[in-house]
């Protein structure tokens, strides 16, 4: 049965897509069937699998509102091992649309159930709000919420905002509801703020943020413009190296055994993944599949990564940030 996690954090700008692509990327090249949901009408992350928005006639919309199957939405990347319910331009107006519909907030939640058996992971991105589309993403989330957290001052504002929102959903539509962990992102060493302000999540948090940090990196941010994740991008550059560990405490965490591939050098072409088995599904006969991605090579690693973030002041305050 798929563990299910939704990733949410109603700050844009924070990683949110980033970690559910990567982890998603991560985890298929781990041995684990993974479907990635792409819950925001913004479709960042059906953009940055290499899938045109506004090819796609359906997607996650159509199963949201019961026009179709999730199944016969389902794009599959034969290289990447990795399943998507895309988004698409019609899932801007499905929060009118569900206001009107008998179990608003669960929809998602029913449109996925056939699909856990086929799936170890199920990651649902939600958009950058707290709205229907978020509620059905945390009424959907059997396993928990992951939170992604940018290490600057103002990533804090709000998280007492998702974290009282994460308690009403709990005991009025999900009582098994719980924060899994929060992922601090973006994190720069060369400023002391950062530091400040993953010791105050980790105060808040305690053992619900996960170990590993994730560094800002160039080539998590060129990834997106190439359509393939950064597993395919860029793997051994600081981004690539954090999120991996990331899926493997991931794992670790959730006592899934991990397929170990072959290590891999930076010049090398992304592995195949023919080893890892489909998803189980039935593939209806007109489904699309993901772009092959074999055109984009790695990026060939330099000896060391630009520095092209704008060093951030810290703010004239000597207690440090806390959260609201």
């Amino acid at each position: 049965m798929a563990r299910i996690y939704v990733f949410v954090n109603q700050k844009g700008g924070v990683g949110k897509t980033t970690t559910a692509i990567s982890l998603a990327a991560y985890l298929a090249l781990l041995g684990q069937r993974v479907l990635l949901v792409d819950l925001d009408p913004q479709a960042n992350a059906t953009s940055s699998l290499g899938v045109d928005k506004n090819t796609i006639d359906g997607g996650v919309y159509a199963a949201l509102i019961g026009q179709s199957t999730a199944v016969s939405q389902i794009l599959n990347s034969a290289r990447l091992k990795l399943a998507l319910l895309p988004s698409s331009l019609a899932l801007a107006g499905a929060e009118i649309e569900l206001v009107g519909m008998l179990a608003r907030e669960s929809q998602l939640q029913r449109a996925l159930r056939p699909l856990e058996p086929s799936f170890d992971y199920i990651l649902i991105d939600c958009p950058p709000s707290l709205g229907l589309l978020t509620l059905n993403g945390l009424v959907a989330a059997r396993d928990g919420v992951i939170i992604p957290v940018q290490a600057e001052y103002l990533a804090l504002e709000g998280l007492g905002l998702l974290t009282g929102t994460i308690a009403r959903v709990r005991q009025a539509l999900n009582p098994d509801l719980e924060i899994r962990g929060v992922a601090i992102t973006m994190f720069d060493g060369r400023v002391a703020l950062s530091g400040q302000v993953v010791a105050e999540v980790r105060k808040h948090f305690g053992p619900k943020v996960f170990t590993t940090v994730v560094p800002r990196s160039v080539r998590l941010a060129e990834a997106p413009s190439h359509g393939v994740p950064i597993s395919a991008y860029a793997p051994t550059s600081p981004g690539g190296v954090a999120y991996r560990a990331l899926a493997e405490e991931l794992l670790a965490g959730d006592q899934r055994p991990t397929a170990t591939p072959a290590p891999q050098a930076a010049d090398e072409t992304p592995p195949t993944l023919a080893a890892v088995p489909e998803p189980s599904l039935v593939e209806p006969t007109d489904a699309v599949s993901l772009p092959e991605l074999g055109a984009i090579e790695p990026a060939s690693e330099p000896a060391r990564e630009p520095t092209d973030t704008a060093d951030l002041t810290e703010p004239a305050r000597e207690e440090g940030a806390t959260l609201s």
